[in-house]
């Protein structure tokens, strides 16, 4: 999946970008190894459409007289009292090398120990590691519970698909989701006032001191 952002060439830096930034501008700037640095703006809004729809794996095409070229998000930086963005970092990866980035497990399915056994599905783990190179990164990976058949069934980091030429970081055995037992809450036995009554009166008399 490739988004796309529209440049515009950036000449001001510094506390200068205060007013950039008012007018909607977000600076940028664009590196990658034996590629010198271009600094430019996207527009602000675009970019957190984009931002919310993209990974770490996820590139971004740059066009525009600004800067140009395939490239992912490596870093953004937000205002931390708006939470807006205020720069961002894109990065041109070596495409013959592989890369290692994060991306979420999507359950997908219904798990029969969940639906006919009135187990608990845990999700242990809901993002894992992945390393391929750049043009094989996969942009979903899916943890299938419907073979989660009775209770103590297990999702395993070995049981979930991968794509040619993709790996996870993880070991084979961690586990990725669960069904447990639905546990019974022990309920207190209820005393009614009559009840307190004679037991604090119970533990005045033992108490009181014998009178000679």
């Amino acid at each position: 999946m490739t988004l796309q952002l529209n440049t515009e060439k950036r000449d001001v830096f510094g506390k200068k970008l205060k007013n950039s930034r008012k007018d909607g501008k977000l600076p940028a700037v664009l590196y990658g190894k034996g590629k010198e640095a271009t600094h430019f703006f996207v527009n602000a809004k675009e970019f957190k459409k984009v931002y919310k729809t993209a990974d770490e794996a996820t590139f971004i095409k740059l066009a525009g007289d600004g800067a140009a070229g395939e490239a992912l998000i490596h870093d953004t930086a937000f205002d931390p009292v708006k939470g807006e963005p205020i720069h961002v970092d894109f990065y041109l990866p070596d495409m013959s090398k592989p890369i290692i980035a994060s991306l979420e497990v999507a359950f997908d399915g219904v798990a029969p120990a969940v639906k006919e056994h009135g187990g608990i599905l845990v999700k242990v783990i809901h993002e894992v590691e992945l390393e391929a190179l750049p043009k094989d990164f996969p942009h979903e990976i899916k943890a299938d519970i419907s073979k989660l058949k009775i209770i103590g069934d297990k999702v395993l980091a070995g049981d979930i698909a991968l794509p040619a030429g993709v790996k996870m970081t993880i070991s084979a055995d961690t586990v990725i989701a669960l069904v447990k037992a639905q546990t019974e809450e022990k309920e207190e036995p209820i005393m009614n006032i009559a009840d307190i009554e004679v037991e604090k009166k119970g533990k005045k008399e033992e108490a009181a001191p014998i009178e000679e």
